[in-house]
């Protein structure tokens, strides 16, 4: 009977052995597949990221703080979006959602547009951008350079279906329908097309199609998307957890998708929870009332007697009157407005007096670092976000005849216009 039970004995261990082997080798191969998309983090879409951490001077040494801004405009792409533009794009690939000669849509103000645009064709893809005909001009004419598609539509509320992040929904929608029909099926008369879109666009975007070689259309969803959140939540929240040692009190930043201010507040109170959060709102946003009241509008906005649409403010990428599934992970100590005044006037102080060129989202984040800094007195350290720099605002916010037609013509030679000698 030995020799029955050890050969018995023997042939179990051979099937242990041969269950154990495919087991291994199937969590290797999913396990490659993961480890080969984030092998592709070379070159470009490799120096995305560890961004320096700067100090401000004038600011620092005008409020007693130590002021810090996070140098997003360092990025490849030019802007802190970059790093969304990666994680939206790994994470669908990752899922199937997108593949290898697919279309990423986004309906942007420009600067998540353009990191799409940027960093796609390094994971095999194209981008088709939707934006408002209001954005700066010179981010549409970046996003044409780069290759992208470009549509720019009148500005609407959200809700109405020609808003530009429906429309970039429903571009995503067409590409795949495209590409799971015959060429001659996804053929589509112009003018049927102007009927389908629902709103009236040039004669070169109603001959314009998706290529019958377009493996699918992905809708990135920067608003909704969680990858959003994660981006900063694993990459931009850490890097200045470990820059600054831990050794910080407050960090402020405002919000368009919510992305940034919710994935960095959210990991530094994890890490510690007396570190204080807070937002900085331009005007015309109704995220200040949300997080002060609790309620998103104003009497005024609820009876829509808002003056402009999309927001009362030249301020762009920042500012929104719903709560998107972003900013909803935000853990917010409180908020702060600011003025496109205040803005304008801060970009012009930083550039004369600390060389810092920048847009107009990074002027209201450094408006709302010396906010905290006169709330919390000196000697504490306050970090922000310098999103980007002033060369996509050219037209616009750093454009003297455009600041001039809406009264925004600065005039400050100190830091007086926030109560600051």
């Amino acid at each position: 009977m030995a020799p029955v039970r050890t050969a018995g004995a023997i042939a179990t261990l051979i099937s242990v052995a041969i269950v154990s082997y495919f087991l291994c080798k199937t969590t290797q191969q999913k396990s490659s597949g993961k480890k080969k998309l984030q092998g592709r983090r070379t070159g470009l879409v490799a120096a995305i990221g560890n961004t320096p951490l700067i100090r401000i001077n004038t600011l620092s040494d005008a409020t007693g703080c130590e002021i810090l801004g996070k140098a997003e405009f360092l990025n490849p792409g030019g802007s802190v979006k970059d790093r969304v533009a990666v994680k939206i794009i790994e994470e669908a690939l990752e899922s199937g959602a997108l593949a290898e000669g697919g279309v990423v849509t986004e309906g942007s103000a420009g600067s998540t547009a353009i990191s799409l645009a940027t960093v796609a064709p390094a994971y095999g893809c194209r981008c088709h951008v939707v934006i408002p005909d209001d954005a700066a001009l010179e981010k549409a004419q970046i996003l044409e350079a780069l290759g992208a598609t470009v549509e720019r539509v009148r500005p609407v509320s959200i809700t109405h279906r020609d808003h530009f992040v429906n429309i970039a929904r429903r571009r995503a929608l067409e590409a795949s329908e495209i590409t799971s029909t015959t060429r001659k099926e996804s053929q589509i008369d112009a003018n049927d097309s102007s009927q389908i879109n629902g709103h009236s666009i040039s004669e070169e975007k109603q001959n314009m199609q998706f290529s019958s070689e377009c493996k699918g259309g992905f809708f990135a969803d920067q608003f909704e998307n969680l990858a959003n959140f994660r981006s900063h939540y694993e990459g931009t929240g850490p890097e200045i957890w470990e820059q600054t040692g831990g050794n910080l009190d407050a960090f402020i930043a405002a919000a368009g998708t919510g992305g940034t201010v919710a994935g960095v507040s959210q990991y530094l109170k994890d890490k510690n929870s007396n570190i204080k959060c807070f937002l900085i709102d331009p005007p015309g946003s109704g995220l200040y009332n949300k997080v002060t009241r609790g309620v998103m509008y104003t009497r005024e906005e609820a009876e829509g007697r808002r003056l402009k649409n999309p927001f009362d403010t030249i301020t762009e990428g920042i500012g929104i009157n719903r709560l998107t599934e972003n900013f909803k992970m935000a853990k917010l100590d409180g908020a702060f407005r600011g003025t496109d005044m205040e803005a304008v006037e801060m970009s012009r102080y930083l550039l004369k007096n600390d060389g810092l060129f920048i847009g107009s989202s990074s002027a209201m984040n450094c408006v709302g670092a010396v906010r905290v800094a006169k709330a919390l007195g000196p000697g504490h350290t306050i970090v922000t976000i310098l999103c980007d720099s002033g060369m996509r605002h050219l037209s616009k916010f750093h454009n003297d005849k455009y600041l001039s037609e809406h009264g925004l013509t600065p005039s400050a030679t100190g830091l007086e216009f926030l109560r600051l000698s």
